[in-house]
């Protein structure tokens, strides 16, 4: 491999890796699983570093264990391998996916990529956050299709003498056995909802079968999606029929390949199918913290507290220097303004301004005082907060406003101006104020786009980037993890990262 000194940036990631891959990833950090197996054909550091490049470069298993076995860098970030090193088929990173999901550790990759930018003085008090969305593997299904699904699913997992039993309630004549749609009229509507119908009550026959019977856990988790399929798209007639509701089921599963995929929406204008992968970022290293994957609907809000853990630890809090949080306004929520304040971390984080449906007054123009528990309106008409269990409350401006000459420029409503109080808006008050500070939104502008270019970074991968190359919530947040522990490998390469007796250290100017 002497050729190959040289030819190589000293801070690429195939030196670094060819320097300290014995050091980021010994055999001894994946021995809990091999315990029982042995001591594994393929060493599991070598493993390690082909699953750290195939992420960073984009590729499948097999074009990993190809390049692996023809690209002399890949020998060479692998210890310095002789090039005519053996290869290994791809099962073997298959086999270490599935062995590394079933630990107690399943992101020990990513993990020690961030426990070396720590040691080496690289993981500071500030966090950005952001996420982006992550297509699904699948193909969104309608409702017939799901249906359909779902009861082959069930029929599938049920034993012989069940499936007859079964198989013995069908009533359209379906044998479900077909992937393909029902050959129909598609463009008659009584074709339509006759086909419909039909299948819906093959299921709700199906279910009725398996109720009060004990059933193994396939054949209840088959049950239960068709279940929740069934519940979630249709309706019953005055008729007795059933038919396509005129909704949109709030957690509405849409595929019975990966159920766990949802709608989701980035922004008003912008919706995908699939999941969204959450990012913490330092953002003065740029290296990534923490990672986690959730279902397409679920918002970014909701992630804050895991993706913070560190930072918001009691035992972080004597650190030297307050810790800080950047985020968009999808950060900007009462619960997440009061957790940071809460464990004293300066919240700089954007809270969407009050809306104005119809251009009218919008809730900013109203003069909220908490501690006398009233509202004032913009016509200086005041009036008490009736709390809720919760710990917010409504202003109601009722009568008043019946007579209100600003009425117009404020409401529409028959009983009049309605106020509503979060249980977290002293919170929103000062975040909204915060927001409005031109030394704040310099600061701001500052360092939170820095995440954005690390999402692109992640995204831009040509296998498993913008779109999941596995299924399942489970799989994929792996898959990202590991993707995030590849970009922090190359972000430490470009930082000059060495090892040394004592701990782990940059290189100086970084």
């Amino acid at each position: 491999m002497s050729f190959v000194e040289g030819r190589l940036a000293p801070n690429s990631i195939y030196a670094v890796l060819h320097r300290e891959c014995r050091t980021l990833f010994p055999d001894a950090m994946f021995a809990d699983l091999f315990a029982e197996d042995g001591r594994r054909s393929v060493p599991p550091m070598i493993v390690a570093v082909v699953m750290v490049l195939q992420r960073l470069e984009g590729l499948s298993d097999r074009e990993a264990v190809d390049r692996f076995a023809f690209d002399v860098r890949w020998k060479y970030a692998a210890g310095g391998l002789d090039f005519d090193h053996p290869g290994f088929v791809h099962t073997v990173l298959v086999d270490m996916r599935a062995r590394l999901a079933a630990s107690d550790r399943p992101d020990r990759i990513f993990e020690r990529t961030v426990e070396v930018a720590a040691q080496a003085g690289l993981v500071g008090r500030r966090r950005v956050l952001d996420s982006a969305p992550i297509y699904d593997a699948v193909a969104t299904q309608d409702t017939v299709t799901l249906i359909r699904s779902a009861i082959r699913g069930l029929l599938r997992a049920a034993d012989r003498p069940l499936r007859e039993a079964l198989r013995a309630v069908i009533c359209s004549g379906d044998g479900y056995t077909d992937l393909g749609k029902p050959v129909i009229d598609w463009s008659d509507t009584a074709e339509r909802e006759a086909l419909i119908d039909s299948r819906a009550r093959d299921g709700f026959a199906l279910l009725a079968v398996l109720e009060g019977r004990r059933l193994v856990a396939e054949v209840e988790q088959a049950a239960r999606l068709l279940a929740t399929v069934l519940g979630q798209d249709l309706e019953a007639g005055e008729d007795g029929g059933f038919r396509i509701a005129r909704k949109v089921a709030r957690d509405r599963i849409i595929s019975t390949v990966d159920p766990q995929a949802r709608h989701g929406r980035k922004t008003v204008a912008r919706s995908f199918d699939g999941y969204k992968g959450h990012i913490a970022e330092d953002p003065d290293s740029e290296i990534i913290t923490a990672t986690q994957v959730t279902p397409g609907n679920v918002g970014d809000a909701e992630t804050a507290a895991e993706l913070l853990a560190d930072v918001l630890a009691p035992e972080r809090a004597g650190q030297a220097g307050q810790a800080e949080v950047y985020g968009d306004a999808a950060y900007g929520t009462g619960p997440v303004l009061a957790t940071l304040e809460q464990a004293g971390v300066e919240a700089m984080v954007k809270v969407q301004p009050a809306g104005a449906p119809g251009g009218r007054f919008s809730k900013d123009v109203f003069t909220v005082d908490l501690e006398a528990g009233q509202v004032t309106c913009p016509n200086r008409v005041r009036v008490s907060i009736r709390r809720q269990g919760d710990g917010g409350g409504v202003a109601r401006f009722g009568v008043a406003c019946a007579g209100c000459p600003l009425r117009e420029r404020c409401t529409t409503a028959k009983d009049g101006r309605e106020v509503k109080i979060s249980p977290h808006e002293e919170h929103l008050a000062r975040g909204r104020e915060r927001s409005s500070d031109p030394d704040w939104l310099a600061r701001y502008r500052a360092t939170r786009p820095k995440v954005e270019r690390k999402i692109a970074h992640l995204i831009r991968r040509r296998h498993g980037g913008r779109r999941a190359r596995v299924r399942g919530a489970i799989k994929i947040d792996a898959d990202f993890s590991l993707l995030a522990a590849a970009v922090n490998l190359a972000r430490l390469a470009v930082l000059g990262i060495s090892s040394a007796p004592g701990g782990w250290w940059a290189a100086a100017g970084t």
